[in-house]
């Protein structure tokens, strides 16, 4: 996968918008940043993702998956190693960190 798949996918959840956040790519529902994409390189995304959904998809998928260094990834932010993951465990994860972010009336 690459960035733009990763964008795309984002962006094809409802309400959501890209904005940017530290120079790099963010996506936001009701203006909560739920991914970012090409940071810290363009092999990288990133998903919010509560720590037990980072704990389930890190022991599912030890080559895709793996925690933000520090406290961030401690509260779940997990990092995607685009060129490994596959469409449908990409679509999920995004659409995970969505769900974690998107108002009630959205879901």
């Amino acid at each position: 996968m690459t960035p733009s798949d990763f964008r795309r996918i984002a962006l094809s959840l409802p309400e959501t918008v890209e904005s940017a956040h530290m120079g790099h790519p963010d996506f936001r529902v009701k203006n909560r940043i739920f991914a970012t994409v090409s940071y810290p390189t363009d092999a990288v995304g990133m998903v919010n993702l509560t720590p037990d959904q980072q704990d389930a998809m890190v022991s599912t998928h030890p080559d895709i998956f793996v925690p933000v260094p520090g406290a961030w990834g401690r509260k779940g932010c997990t990092h995607i190693r685009l060129e490994a993951v596959e469409e449908t465990i990409l679509t999920n994860a995004i659409t995970t960190a969505w769900h974690n972010k998107a108002p009630p009336r959205l879901k």
